[in-house]
């Protein structure tokens, strides 16, 4: 059985992820390609126990540290417990944010130590990665009107501008530093323009 790939989308907060992600699964359905959908930080019982405690306004005064671990905590249970199990089935993995997210925002936005980031996904990680990162990239400002339609705001989302300007910068770094895996998307235009880039990508697999 031939093993599946795995995708990855990202980018900062409204940049318009769980749109593309949903159009992403019907394409690859019609292809007849079987896909398992995910999200970080949850994906499994104990991830999304773990996303409630990171997500939930009323945990302001989480440490950055304890912020970091718990992604990375998530994270683990989702690789070894649904993402290559899926994948040695043969099925195609699709996941609303992974390990790039977290040099993003606590190396970015939390200012945390990249090292030690990159310490940590070398040990839950180490030599596993998507076959294809999808960077969806649109300025804070844009991205900031998006989310102030929501009815409620999570505990990231509640974060300032400044936040978020680090995110993007660490996002378009990480993208120049692996071109070969992260694919930098305009998001700012049509919903359908930018499902055309991303077909064409998907395609290349």
């Amino acid at each position: 059985m031939r093993k599946g790939k795995f995708i990855t989308v990202d980018g900062v907060e409204g940049a318009g992820k769980s749109t593309q992600i949903d159009l992403i699964c019907s394409y690859l359905h019609e292809k007849g390609i079987e896909v398992v959908r995910t999200r970080e930080p949850g994906g499994t019982e104990v991830g999304e126990k773990i996303r409630s405690v990171l997500l939930d306004v009323e945990n302001q005064e989480m440490h950055s540290d304890t912020e970091l671990m718990l992604m990375f905590s998530s994270r683990n249970e989702l690789i070894q417990n649904k993402i290559i199990p899926a994948l040695n089935e043969g099925f195609w993995v699709v996941s609303d944010r992974f390990t790039d997210a977290s040099f993003a925002y606590q190396g970015g936005g939390r200012m945390l130590d990249l090292n030690r980031i990159s310490e940590l996904a070398d040990w839950v990680l180490g030599d596993f990665k998507p076959d294809l990162t999808l960077l969806l990239d649109v300025s804070v400002e844009v991205g900031m009107q998006r989310i102030e339609a929501r009815a409620a705001k999570d505990r990231i989302e509640l974060e300032e501008r400044a936040f978020f300007e680090r995110v993007r910068s660490v996002f378009i770094s990480r993208s120049e530093a692996f071109p070969e895996r992260i694919k930098l998307i305009d998001a700012s235009g049509s919903v359908d323009d930018i499902q055309s880039k991303i077909r064409s990508l998907i395609d290349s697999l």
